[in-house]
């Protein structure tokens, strides 16, 4: 994986989330030097969801009230049922999605969480994947939709379930260092 020394990574999460989809790429960025927060909507743990059950807690470094975009080069969205459709409701968690896109920062969703560039409207006429159950609402929000193990389209970065998650922290590393994507529509 690329060095991400000298490079921050946000990690946006709240309760389901699935286990391996947060935890994979917060290790693998940190070992590449990346200062990696997770990032929730209060303060202290959240707990993950492991394929069929509740799964361990992970400590919350920070709150959505206490940061912005602008502190990070990249946003990683992990996945579970759960995680995104209680953050897909939240105001302030789609307005920092939608200003990481803004900024032509990295966006990364795996999993169930496309749902959430679905309602912060970035998923318009960019090509995706997702998990399967996922697949009729990111092509219903009008992107491009496609069965493979990581799909990036100038910034943003969709991968499909826990399988994909090496290749997936691999292509985030790889868009980290390419630095803004210039090109892309807001």
């Amino acid at each position: 994986m690329q060095n991400l020394q000298g490079k921050s990574v946000a990690i946006l999460a709240t309760n389901g989330f699935e286990q391996s989809e947060l935890e994979v790429p917060r290790d693998k960025l940190r070992e590449a030097g990346a200062i990696v927060h997770v990032i929730s909507l209060e303060s202290g743990q959240i707990k993950g969801w492991d394929k069929d059950n509740w799964g361990r807690a992970v400590d919350v470094d920070k709150t959505l009230d206490g940061v912005s975009a602008q502190d990070y080069d990249a946003i990683v969205l992990p996945g579970g049922q759960i995680n995104p459709d209680l953050l897909r409701v939240e105001d302030k968690a789609l307005d920092f999605i939608k200003q990481f896109w803004s900024d032509k920062k990295v966006v990364a969703a795996i999993c169930h969480a496309p749902w959430l560039l679905v309602e912060a409207g970035i998923a318009n006429g960019r090509r995706m994947t997702s998990y399967p159950s996922v697949r009729t609402d990111v092509i219903n929000a009008g992107a491009q939709w496609e069965d493979s193990p990581v799909v990036t389209d100038r910034g943003l970065i969709t991968s499909r379930n826990p399988g994909d998650l090496d290749k997936f922290c691999e292509k985030i590393a790889e868009e980290i260092n390419e630095g803004l994507h210039e090109g892309r529509a807001a």
